[in-house]
């Protein structure tokens, strides 16, 4: 087993990755909050785009985490299905609470609702904004999510060329990022005048369409100008840059 480190991360390829999420001094949670505690376990991989945003959650609010990289044949088996029966990542762990979740959408409503008490990242209860952001982030999981990954997936990985399947999930793509630049259109972020967890949520999807010949500057330049303004927080970018990492290493 081979070991690498950078800064405080120890990454362990193959089978698992644990890192230990970065402080975020603008966050509510001090120090002494966050010391106390125990580390979050997320079960992801490091291709797969949804455990990447329950992470970039963690990060903005500080929650410490582990990270540990379930390969995909081990997704299918004995651990890792007494924790999802389902078979895919993400799914957490958290000590502090003694919960288990998968569902990367449910994953996130639960983080900001224990760890967001301030509503640094989320909305108060009840609010318009509460209700507008569960409609995005449901609008990423049922929308975004399936479709781009479908269009990944035909274009690279499926073991025949079936272009009927490759333009229909690409042109869903475009339809997707249709209705987020018409939302975004004289606003920075998708609901209300601040960055919020559902902004997050469509950041690690949101980094495909360019490599599959979608000019998303020329195409829709409001959801390209909010994606570059999200991945621009430290949180996230230290996010985007460890999944970079992961990629790299594998490869």
């Amino acid at each position: 087993m081979e070991a690498w480190f950078k800064t405080d991360l120890i990454w362990y390829v193959p089978p698992l990755h644990f890192s230990i999420s970065h402080l975020n001094p603008d966050n509510y949670l001090t120090k002494a909050k966050i010391m106390s505690l125990k580390p979050i376990t997320v079960y992801g991989h490091d291709l797969g785009p949804n455990p990447w945003k329950v992470i970039m959650i963690l990060e903005e609010l500080n929650i410490p985490y582990t990270h540990k990289i379930v390969n995909f044949p081990d997704m299918k088996k004995e651990p890792f299905e007494s924790i999802n029966p389902n078979g895919r990542v993400p799914a957490i762990e958290d000590p502090n609470t003694d919960i288990t979740l998968w569902e990367s959408g449910a994953i996130v409503e639960y983080l900001v609702d224990t760890y967001d008490k301030q509503n640094i990242i989320s909305f108060a209860a009840g609010s318009k904004d509460y209700y507008l952001a569960k409609q995005w982030l449901h609008f990423q999981v049922s929308g975004q999510g399936p479709y781009f990954g479908q269009a990944v997936w035909f274009s690279r990985f499926h073991p025949e060329k079936v272009q009927s399947a490759i333009d229909r999930y690409i042109n869903e793509i475009r339809r997707v990022s249709g209705v987020l630049n018409r939302a975004l259109q004289g606003k920075q972020y998708l609901v209300g005048d601040k960055f919020s967890y559902v902004d997050a949520a469509f950041v690690p999807w949101n980094l495909y369409p360019g490599q599959l010949g979608i000019d998303m500057e020329k195409e829709f330049p409001n959801v390209d100008a909010w994606s570059k303004l999200v991945q621009g927080r430290p949180a996230i970018a230290k996010a985007v840059q460890d999944r970079a990492e992961a990629c790299a290493q594998r490869k």
